[in-house]
């Protein structure tokens, strides 16, 4: 179980580590989007270095239009476990998101009065 944070505007964050093509871990703050459907969003800008294999691009619908994502093959650590995921790219992506796909898997506690945020198995 990873335990989270609260952004200034309710937000909810969470640490999780990037793994980059030659093992090198990059931890990163993510918020948590349940309106995004796929599993980690980030920009294009920060793909680099990650040395990650780019397998296709999709167009969704967002609420600024409809946006097309780079598709590539990630990898990350949540709560000491790795996973192989599909990442979307995007421009102007202005916080790396942890999407819903997520929720399939793991357990979220959101207590706001209390101040406690976990996703956990």
């Amino acid at each position: 179980m990873i335990e989270g944070w609260f952004g200034e505007r309710d937000e909810l964050f969470f640490e999780i580590e990037l793994i980059a093509g030659d093992e090198l871990e990059l931890p990163i703050d993510v918020m948590l989007d349940t309106g995004f459907s796929g599993w980690l969003v980030i920009d294009e800008q920060d793909l680099q270095g990650l040395d990650w294999t780019r397998v296709g691009e999709r167009d969704m619908r967002m609420a600024r239009g409809e946006v097309k994502f780079d598709i590539y093959a990630g990898k990350v650590r949540i709560d000491e476990n790795e996973f192989d995921i599909p990442v979307h790219v995007g421009q102007g992506v202005s916080e790396v998101l942890l999407s819903r796909q997520w929720l399939k898997t793991r357990h979220l506690l959101v207590d706001m009065p209390l101040g406690v945020l976990t996703l956990g198995n």
